[in-house]
């Protein structure tokens, strides 16, 4: 549910209509395992323009592969970031804004007490979504990057917890999402169970055997690798781990999103890049531009599971995509909006008895 900053007066859970919608500020926040981020936005015709964002690492599911509660440490981390969210909401007149929690917080026990402390501190209402609406999300978020002819796409997000997979039909006037899994293998997670330094060639390669394992049944109920061997199929991934392997084959100085955002990797790319990351050391990846020292963490594992489904989908390239949950969800506050405003103060005031 969309939640309006309480920095400026608005009717509980709408707009202010009056106003129209070309005068509304849109936020969405982002609360992942390893990352907190932020956009900030005003609509414009077919979609809209990013005013501002934020993003850090917060690390928030440190530790959760030992345990089942968020700790001290990560949750201070976490409120620090949000505390600059609610000051960016506030500066920019925030009316509505949707905030988002994922795989950290839906394993946590003690996820409820934070939110009641983060919205004490902050003003922001937090809620967990399942895993089905985070994939929806960040499909939602991607679709204009789904431009190719093929009937089908897979859709993916290497996260910091988990790993979302989504298949979808491109056939007829409207996508269909005909199914999504979600993997217990995340970046933050992987990386604590096996290290952050190098990993030797037995235990990378056991982690793309075991999420192959966990890709077996879906992809036969979906007849993934038929539809893929007959070049059917797009591919789009999501995520820290393709944005960086796509700076890093690009060789940006620095990482630019105008250059990664819809660009493509070819499986042979991600086969090499990977491979050449995987036998540094930290401090060496820590160098490479794109990486540094905190993806250089994380880079690895990450690579692992991105291999693991190349091997099962042989599709041959996959296309990247720098944007994601906060996208999809400021599409969708936005064309509530809007139908709202169509709708005229009367027929919502009759839609909200």
């Amino acid at each position: 549910m969309a939640r309006y900053a309480p920095m400026r007066k608005a009717g509980e859970g709408y707009l202010e209509l009056d106003e129209g919608l070309w005068d509304q500020t849109f936020a969405a926040l982002d609360l992942g395992t390893n990352n907190c981020r932020l956009l900030v936005a005003r609509p414009k015709k077919n979609g809209f323009h990013v005013i501002d964002s934020f993003s850090k690492p917060v690390r928030l599911g440190e530790g959760l592969g030992s345990g089942n509660e968020l700790t001290e440490r990560a949750m201070e981390r976490t409120l620090c970031a949000l505390e600059i969210c609610k000051k960016k909401m506030r500066r920019h007149g925030v009316n509505c804004f949707r905030s988002v929690a994922t795989e950290a917080c839906r394993r946590a026990k003690n996820a409820q007490n934070f939110f009641k402390v983060i919205l004490e501190r902050t003003g922001i209402n937090i809620e967990i979504i399942t895993q089905r609406e985070e994939a929806r999300l960040a499909v939602s978020g991607c679709r204009a990057l789904l431009n190719g002819p093929e009937s089908f796409a897979v859709v993916f997000d290497i996260g910091g917890g988990s790993t979302q997979v989504a298949w979808l039909s491109l056939d007829g006037q409207e996508d269909s999402l005909c199914g999504t899994i979600s993997m217990p293998f995340g970046v933050v997670t992987l990386s604590e169970k096996y290290g952050s330094e190098s990993l030797p060639p037995k235990i990378y390669q056991q982690i793309v055997d075991e999420v192959g394992e966990h890709l077996g049944a879906f992809c036969i109920s979906h007849n993934i690798f038929e539809h893929a061997v007959t070049g059917q199929v797009q591919m789009l991934g999501t995520s820290g781990t393709v944005t960086t392997l796509a700076g890093i084959e690009k060789k940006l100085e620095h990482y630019d999103r105008k250059q990664v955002d819809g660009s493509t990797l070819t499986f042979e790319a991600i086969g090499k890049l990977s491979n050449d990351l995987r036998r540094m050391d930290l401090s060496t990846r820590s160098k490479i531009p794109c990486i540094g020292k905190e993806r250089a963490e994380l880079v690895i594992v990450g690579c692992a599971v991105l291999e693991a489904m190349c091997r099962r989908w042989p599709v041959g390239k996959l296309t990247v995509a720098d944007r994601g949950i906060r996208e999809g969800i400021l599409r969708e506050l936005i064309a509530k909006a809007a139908s709202e405003v169509q709708q005229g103060p009367m027929d919502t005031a009759r839609n909200r008895q």
